[in-house]
This record gives structure tokens, C-alpha cells and sequence, in this order.
């Protein structure tokens, strides 16, 4: 058996769980080893029975005096034991676990950890954990110590995985291979890979817990960067792009700048700059562009794919959704019409005439190239669909990627490859830590557009307590009749399921807004399961103002633009993240009316109160994501609970002394890799799974 094998084709027991293993992220050996404590239960104090405190955490040794099963009157059975070590004894009960009296024999020496109970004049301990000693099993896992506890599903409990960890640290700790060079580990005072693995899962004080944290977090920290490095360098390595003249077209660049609506902030000049610098080099631009909704993300790629149409190259950009593929078509049509620069729209529903004759001009075998060439049609806008669609667009100079990282490797990838080594620029309004783009985006050039557009008013944000939730909707039903404005209600899910009662459900809440609490309103309802067409239509309906709220899911987190909306209630908001909460927040304050978010909220804790309070005086979305990476970790930042990054198993973004330490680290190793030929190995592997074209 190798760390590296299958679970599955190691057969017997292990193939059995294997469907219940890969839910815990367990596919190989090494994934056992890797699968950390998420917290530990103290049984290390050991005491006699005579000095038993109710209500004590401990662990007892003794023997098994007697032992049966009882059963209650439903038909439920208690295990009943009495334990003695000499000094006194102690009444032990299990429930419904019959098989103990089969593995528990009278006289037998046995190990209980638990907290101790006063019945009447007698001390019990209930449900305790329990380890049978003999001759040949003498070192407690279970009891007696640090007990680590991990994350279980359903017929996988820490028990079961405590022992599969143990025999495979006992098998592997003399072979494991370490691959942290060792004037690394010097230099920081690291353990060897197999100690620290050896005391995260079975440490003998927290000094452990933490020396062993330590190594395995830089470990995670480090690699990440070495991947990042390496990818900055494979695309360098690439083969060379056509430069773009920028100063010779200055004066059109400016002519059209300055026939914008609105000025530039000083943000947007100045990433637009560093964008204008990448596009005169002939290395392809890899950069990514980071703002919150509303500062003008938009604006600077159009400028960047307008320095490619002048130089006779063409714009491509790719959005996550039609809903936003159809709003930058509309606006960079908006914007660019007026130069004779035409702008077409490819999505998996796309039905105009002008993409028709598109696809059958491709479909004949005409080039698209000759479309491409034709000043009238030198943008393409779309979905996922571009990179499927028969249109070539090999004279891509700039492509832009939005929301880039709903997009997989492989799409972007190929987003990359169907042009002929085009600039690339990426874009999210997702607010990322600038510690974690350190390491997760080490590979890019970062700009940051950190101001928002002159005359945009705050969004007003309050944290709206249940008993004040009627005046709340009463308010809601006034601010749109007095304002002729809109609103937003968004629920967490479409459907109510019997685990998710208490949380608001879009299709429901729909039923009872509509019928209970604004019968004299139009309502629409918008999710995630209709069909493109329907929610196509929907947002139509709500933009043309044939609905006053739009009840919906998270579904108009990205990609909506309905600037007579000026409120957006968040039902049960503890259940998003900040940086989701600041997201859904930005589908208002759109227009120049004064806009407002109301969170509403059922779980009622401190920390709840005081991280949805932080919505109420922090604008800046990057602000915010740092404060929800300190309070809740870097696995929760986005998806619903902003839950989806899951590439940290022990590492923390926030631990900024150990980022910078593995960073410093790996741009050291990195320089010098031919040195460390299993580092190197990785790497090309890496390579050869096109991983370094993320």
C-alpha cells in the first residue's frame, strides 16, 4: 500500500467507505494524514475514581465489574457498566449500542474519558469515550490524552479515522518524504514533515498543536506561492505577443475619455496606465483588475480593447452569465457605435440575426477573421459559448475575462488559447484580501480601483432587529410610492427544505410578501432554476418597472444594472459573508437617488451583531473582506457562507507574519529550483497538467 494509491483499489474496508471518504475530501492515504483535527478534547487528566468532581472532564482506569443491556419502555436499550479500580466505583451508561456488551467482558481493563455526573450519592459518567486494554494494546488513542476530533459525515466518526491515521503514521513516519528544503526549515525553527504530522493528530500538549500548525501551515502557504511563481513564469515563457501602440493613438484615447458622461478617478488613470504599459510589451499582459460594484471596472477594459482596435486587433470579453454578457454588449455597444466599431454577442441563447449570420458564415467555412477585419465588427461579447462557438478570434489583441473566477482552469485556459497569445485581463468585483491575492494571485499583476466615482452617494446600511421588522416593510411600501423607486428582497434559497425551516425561502417568501405584506405592490420573483429566457424576462419585466420588488436568490449577485432600484432587503443575512453581503449590496445606489440596504437577521449572537453592524459604517469592499477573513476564516469567503475556497486545509490568509515568511521563502527556493530536483519535479507536473495556464 502507498500513500499516493486509491483508496478504492485498495479494496476491503476502505472501498466500502469510499463514497462516504470522498466527502470528506479523502481519496488517498496521504489524504488521510492530511485530514486535520478541527479541535481536540482534553482527556489528559487522569484520576482515581475516590476524587471524582461532577462535572469534570477526566479520564479512569479500571476494571469492567459487570456489564448488560437494559431496555427502556420505547424499546431503546442503555448499556449499563460498573467500573472499579480499586478506590471506589463508577456506574457507566451507553445508549443504543448494544454490540458493547459483546466488546466490553467483565474483568477487563478499560480506559473511560468523559465528564463525571452526580446521581444522587453515586458518580456516573454517560456516553464516555472508552479504549479496552490487554497485553498487546497498551497506548491509548481515544482517552488518556489530546483526543483530536475531525471532521466526520455520516458512518465516518473520528474513532474510526483516529485508528486509520495511527497505523498509517506508524507504517509511513520513517519514509515520509519532505521536500521543505532544509535551510528553510533552519531558518525558522521548523519540525521534520513527519513530527509535525505525527503531533497534529496526536499531540501531548498544545504547545504540540501549535509547533505542528506552524510547519504545516507554512507548508500550505509556501507551496501556493512556489505554484504562483512558477505560472508567472511559465507565462512569461510563452510565446511572444504583437505590441500595442499606445502614444501614437493617444489623442483618439483622450478624444474618447473625454467624451465619457463622467471623469475618471484618479484610480482608474492610474491602473489604466500600468494596463497602457502591459500592452506596449511584447510579453501578453496578465493582469487582474479588482474593484467593488460601481467603480468603473467596465470603463477600463473597454479602454484597453479600444487601444487593440486601433491597432487593428480585436476586442474579446467573456462573462459568467448571459445577464452579463447581454449588460456589456449593451454598454460597450453604447459606447463604441459612435466610432463605426460594431459589437457582436455570442451566448448559448443568442438569437439575433447579426449572430446568426455569424455562425453560418463559420459554419460555411468562411473565416471570421474577414468580420474581424471589418472595422463594423471587432468586439465579441459572450458567455462560456465563445469558447465553443465557431467564431475565430485569432486577432484577439486584448481579451477580458469578468468575474474570472467562476470560470474553470480548463475555460480559461482555452479563453487564452483561441487567441494567438492575446493580453489578458481579468477582472473581479468579488473583494479579495489583499493577503490572500498575495498568495492566491501571485502570478498576476494586481490593480486595484480602491475610490469610487465622483457623486456616488453611500448606500445608507442598517442591521434591522426583528421587532422592528414591520415598520421596516411599512417604510419599504412608503420609500417606493413617495420615490416611484425599487426594491430587492433577497432570500437565501429557492425552496424551504425540513433541515432549513427557519431560513427564509425565495419561492415562499415570495407567496407571503405578495399576498400578506404588500398586496397593494407588484412583485417578481427570480432564482437561479428558471431558464435563461425566464430569467431573461423577469429582469426585463423589473427593469421596465412592471414590478416595484423583485423577490429573488443570490442569482442577481453579479450582473444586474437597475438603476430605478434604490432599496435591497437581505433576508437572514448572518448567513452570508461580508464580502457577499457588500456584493448583493451594490445592486443598488446605482442611479442618483439615495439608496438603502436593510439587513435583516434571526441568529441573535455577539459576533453576528457585531460583524453585520461592520456593513453599517464600512463602504470598502476590500475593507470588509480582511475584517470577515479575521472573524470567520479564509474557508468562508465566498458561496452562500462564502465556503467555496477550500485550498487552506490548516493555513489561515490572516496570519499575515506567516504569509510573508512563506512568501519571502519561496522567491528565494524559486530562484534557485534546479537545486532541489523533487521541488522542480512538482512543478513540471504541474506544468504538464496545465495547471500553469490558471
Amino acid at each position: 500500500m502507498q500513500l499516493q494509491q486509491s483508496i478504492v483499489t485498495a479494496g476491503g474496508i476502505y472501498k466500502r467507505y469510499s463514497a462516504l471518504l470522498e466527502k470528506l475530501g479523502i481519496n488517498t492515504f496521504q489524504d488521510f494524514l492530511y485530514h486535520f483535527p478541527h479541535r481536540y478534547d482534553d482527556f489528559s487528566q487522569i484520576k482515581m475514581i475516590s476524587a471524582l468532581i461532577p462535572g469534570e472532564t477526566i479520564t479512569v482506569k479500571g476494571t469492567v465489574l459487570s456489564i448488560k443491556n437494559s431496555y427502556t419502555k420505547s424499546h431503546k436499550t442503555l448499556q449499563k457498566a460498573v467500573v472499579t479500580d480499586g478506590t471506589g466505583t463508577l456506574e457507566v451508561t451507553w445508549f443504543n449500542q448494544p454490540y458493547l456488551t459483546k466488546s466490553i467482558k467483565t474483568n477487563t481493563e478499560i480506559v473511560l474519558a468523559g465528564q463525571t455526573e452526580r446521581s444522587g450519592s453515586r458518580t456516573t459518567m454517560l456516553s464516555p469515550e472508552y479504549e479496552v486494554l490487554s497485553s498487546s494494546n497498551t497506548e491509548t488513542l481515544h482517552t488518556g490524552r489530546l483526543v483530536p476530533v475531525y471532521p466526520e459525515t455520516r458512518g465516518i466518526s473520528s474513532k474510526w479515522l483516529r485508528r486509520q491515521i495511527f497505523k498509517l503514521l506508524e507504517q509511513y513516519k520513517f519514509i515520509l518524504s519532505d521536500t521543505l528544503p532544509s535551510e528553510i526549515k533552519q531558518q525558522y525553527n521548523f519540525l521534520h514533515l513527519a513530527d509535525a504530522l505525527n503531533l497534529i493528530h496526536f499531540p501531548n500538549n498544545y504547545e504540540d498543536v501549535e509547533q505542528a500548525r506552524k510547519r504545516l501551515a507554512f507548508d500550505e502557504l509556501f507551496y501556493l506561492q512556489l505554484k504562483a511563481l512558477h505560472r508567472k513564469q511559465m507565462w512569461k515563457q510563452r510565446k511572444l505577443t504583437s505590441p500595442l501602440k499606445v502614444d501614437e493613438y493617444r489623442t483618439k484615447i483622450n478624444t474618447l475619455i473625454n467624451s465619457l458622461p463622467f471623469p475618471l478617478t484618479k484610480a482608474q488613470s492610474r491602473e489604466l496606465n500600468s494596463i497602457f504599459s502591459d500592452l506596449q510589451s511584447d510579453q501578453p499582459m496578465n493582469r487582474l483588475l479588482q474593484g467593488d460594484v460601481g467603480s468603473g471596472k467596465t470603463i477600463v477594459a473597454a479602454l484597453s480593447i479600444y487601444v487593440a482596435i486601433l491597432n487593428g486587433k480585436q476586442g474579446v470579453i467573456m462573462a459568467p452569465t448571459e445577464i452579463l454578457a447581454e449588460q456589456h454588449h449593451k454598454s460597450l455597444t453604447e459606447l463604441f457605435s459612435p466610432l463605426g466599431i460594431q459589437v457582436d454577442l455570442i451566448t448559448g441563447s443568442t438569437k439575433s440575426i447579426k449572430n446568426k449570420e455569424l455562425r453560418l458564415k463559420n459554419i460555411e467555412g468562411e473565416s471570421a477573421k474577414s468580420l474581424i477585419l471589418n472595422p463594423k465588427s471587432n468586439i465579441l461579447v459572450g458567455t462560456h459559448a465563445l469558447l465553443y462557438d465557431k467564431a475565430d478570434f485569432s486577432n484577439a489583441g486584448v481579451v477580458v475575462i469578468d468575474e474570472q473566477h467562476r470560470f474553470g482552469v480548463e475555460q480559461r485556459a482555452l479563453m487564452r488559447e483561441k487567441g494567438n497569445n492575446p493580453h489578458v485581463l481579468t477582472m473581479t468585483a468579488t473583494p479579495i484580501p489583499r493577503t490572500m491575492a498575495l498568495t492566491v494571485y501571485a502570478d498576476l499583476d494586481v490593480s486595484y480601483l480602491d475610490e469610487m466615482p465622483v457623486g456616488r452617494k453611500p448606500i445608507k446600511t442598517w442591521l434591522v432587529p426583528t421587532e422592528k421588522r414591520k415598520g421596516a416593510y411599512q417604510w419599504i411600501e412608503k420609500q417606493i410610492k413617495d420615490t416611484r423607486s425599487q426594491a430587492f428582497i433577497i432570500c437565501p434559497f429557492i425552496e424551504e427544505s425540513e433541515n432549513m425551516q427557519s431560513v427564509k425561502a425565495a419561492s415562499v417568501e415570495f407567496t407571503r410578501l405578495k399576498t400578506e405584506v404588500f398586496p397593494n405592490l407588484k412583485l417578481g420573483l427570480l432564482h437561479g432554476r428558471m431558464k435563461a429566457k425566464e430569467k431573461d424576462q423577469v429582469l426585463r419585466d423589473f427593469k421596465d418597472k412592471k414590478f416595484d420588488i423583485l423577490v429573488a436568490t443570490p442569482v442577481v449577485e453579479v450582473g444586474i444594472d437597475i438603476p430605478n432600484a434604490t432599496i435591497i432587503v437581505i433576508e437572514a443575512s448572518e448567513r452570508f459573508g461580508l464580502s457577499q453581503l457588500h456584493q448583493l449590496r451594490g445592486r443598488v445606489g446605482r442611479g442618483d437617488k439615495q439608496s438603502y440596504c436593510l439587513l435583516f437577521a434571526q441568529a441573535k449572537n455577539e459576533q453576528t451583531t457585531t460583524r453585520l453592524k461592520a456593513m453599517e459604517i464600512t463602504h470598502s469592499g476590500s475593507k470588509l473582506a480582511e475584517l470577515d477573513l479575521q472573524l470567520r476564516g479564509s474557508g468562508d469567503l465566498y458561496g452562500t457562507r462564502q465556503s467555496g475556497y477550500k485550498m487552506l486545509k490548516i493555513a489561515s490568509f490572516s496570519d499575515k507574519d506567516l504569509l510573508m515568511k512563506a512568501r519571502t521563502a519561496a522567491k528565494m527556493i524559486y530562484s534557485k529550483i534546479e537545486n532541489y530536483p523533487q521541488l522542480s519535479a512538482q512543478l513540471l507536473e504541474l506544468n504538464a497538467q496545465k495547471i500553469s495556464q490558471d
